[in-house]
């Protein structure tokens, strides 16, 4: 064991299984330690809490079906979620490895365990305490499908932090003792990555709840110990004579094997770690960048529509989404640019194509501009071209600091704030001259836009402060490749199509689109009409 205080990094990554990726941290040196993370604390701290505790080890830390990155693994019951980790645990080689699982993910272990061809060399249980006072307690996840008014996000606050804070066969006291409460940024990691696929979350809380009525009669066949106290895990693994074979991993584990699906994944660049949604291939790629302030999740439809033919790769800024968070006061576009050239670098492109929407579109035209020589055609939908005292205005108001609040109460900031920027541009300005033609999105369009918001945390004004500041009017007029600027009849910066007419180097194409594809609201024909528009473009044709 080493030092408290010796930091081990962790980096997160995902695996591929025939029934969708699965997202791990790993991190550490030594004799392999596979961990479940329970279900009242985030992979990530987790993770994060056991490269401390275990740094001698070779941390494996798995991210549950149906959370956070693992959100489109299945979570129904606990055979389905066992089979996905069963198939992860073998497509990364971890053999014997012994295994570690914490509260409520005990019955979890035990399922996995029955999957493995080749068993774990021991199996240990933390906080086994709880998850069986929990059992006592019938103490149930809430309804969490998405409600219009938001309100699902503070009841799945509430029920995260009061198993923290309240004992688990009676929560009607506060707990005396246990472990440290989490900090409120802890939570909120947590709680984000439970909200990726919230009723997913609910049934697996559910699941793991009903299978500790027979859990004791479960965890004898299997041998599972009751590890109170982690910290004396490696003195156990000396006791019982293990010695598991070190982890190989496997890089071409993480692309799924079915074609015509996104796909997530991790590129390193000298700026930090930046998480890409990708799909499809071909020999010209295609880098296509986000609005902000949330993740490229939205841009779903566009990257599936452009990737016949085409590797498309659609990166979360840094300080956005489930990118690094980089410890700066702020960016610029030049420093995204940048890293959009380091990311290229990092997945060896040569040359490529850039698409771009708002912040995104600056991104695009900036790395076009600096590094022309790698670009080959650009599409930028609805660059900021605004009046300069507008945009002084969004800078003083656009970008309220989001900070995680001991009571949630900044899961209903972010909620109305997205949902009212499709009602009023700017959203700030609630009158009725500022009023949109966009209308209410349904409660899992708000909920997953609200969720990108969280994702990028308190750094999730950067890169859209970025783009207000960035000189769109002075930048354009040096772009030296084929472009096409547009925009959809709803988009808030359409009106920046007739100054791009007037500045625009000649030759570029400058046109209004039926659609705004990644809105809501849109129709089939114009979201169809637009794609073709967009790949004729790239194509050439």
């Amino acid at each position: 064991m080493t030092s408290f205080l010796q930091q081990v990094p962790v980096k997160p990554a995902y695996v591929a299984t025939s029934q969708g990726q699965l997202r791990y941290w790993s991190g550490g040196n030594g004799a392999p330690l596979v961990v479940l993370p329970g279900l009242i604390l985030g992979a990530g701290p987790r993770a994060q809490d056991c490269a401390v505790e275990f740094s001698d080890r070779t941390m494996v830390v798995f991210e549950l079906p149906g959370i956070g990155g693992s959100e489109f693994a299945p979570a129904r019951d606990l055979e389905s979620a066992a089979a996905v980790i069963a198939e992860a645990w073998t497509a990364l080689g971890l053999g014997d490895a012994p295994l570690l699982t914490y509260d409520l993910a005990a019955p979890l272990a035990i399922a996995l365990c029955d999957r493995l061809q080749t068993k774990p060399a021991a199996v240990f249980a933390a906080d086994l305490d709880l998850a069986k006072g929990w059992a006592s307690a019938r103490c149930h996840a809430p309804l969490l499908k998405p409600r219009p008014d938001g309100t699902h996000l503070t009841a799945l606050w509430a029920h995260i932090r009061d198993r923290h804070i309240l004992k688990a066969d009676d929560p009607s006291q506060p707990a005396r003792i246990g472990a440290s409460l989490p900090a409120d940024n802890v939570l909120d990691e947590t709680v984000v990555a439970a909200a990726a696929a919230p009723e997913r979350y609910e049934a697996l809380w559910n699941a793991c709840l009903a299978a500790m009525d027979d859990f004791d009669r479960a965890a004898q066949a299997v041998s599972l110990e009751d590890a109170s106290m982690p910290a004396m895990i490696d003195k156990r693994l000396a006791e019982l004579g293990v010695k598991a074979a070190p982890i190989a991993f496997t890089r071409s584990a993480v692309r799924p094997e079915a074609e015509g699906q996104i796909w997530c994944d991790y590129a390193d660049t000298p700026s930090g770690r930046v998480h890409l949604r990708r799909a499809g291939d071909g020999p010209r790629p295609l880098l296509m960048f986000q609005s902000a302030p949330g993740s490229s999740a939205p841009l779903a439809e566009i990257i599936r529509g452009l990737s016949s033919g085409r590797a498309v790769v659609a990166p979360d800024f840094l300080g956005n989404g489930r990118s690094d968070k980089p410890s700066l006061a702020k960016t610029d576009i030049a420093a995204l640019a940048r890293n959009g050239l380091e990311l290229a670098d990092a997945l060896g492109f040569d040359r490529f194509d850039l698409w771009g929407t708002h912040t995104g579109a600056c991104v695009a035209l900036e790395l076009a501009v600096i590094a022309p020589e790698r670009v080959g055609r650009v599409v930028l939908e609805a660059p900021p071209l605004l009046p300069p005292h507008f945009t002084s205005d969004i800078l003083e108001n656009y970008l309220p600091p989001l900070t995680p609040d001991r009571w949630g109460l900044h899961l209903q900031q972010a909620w109305n704030m997205r949902r009212d920027m499709f009602l009023f541009w700017p959203w700030y300005r609630q009158d009725r001259t500022a009023a949109r033609s966009l209308g209410v999105p349904d409660a899992q369009f708000l909920h997953d836009w609200t969720v990108g918001l969280l994702s990028s945390g308190h750094t999730y004004d950067r890169s859209y402060r970025a783009a207000f500041e960035y000189d769109t009017q002075a930048r354009l007029p040096k772009l030296t490749r084929p472009a096409m600027i547009c925009a959809g009849p709803a988009d808030m910066l359409v009106e920046g199509l007739k100054l791009a007419e007037e500045i625009a180097p000649k030759g570029t194409l400058v046109t209004a689109l039926p659609a705004t594809v990644w809105y809501p609201g849109q129709s089939e024909a114009a979201v169809r009409d637009t794609l073709l528009a967009y790949d004729r473009f790239l194509a050439g044709t």
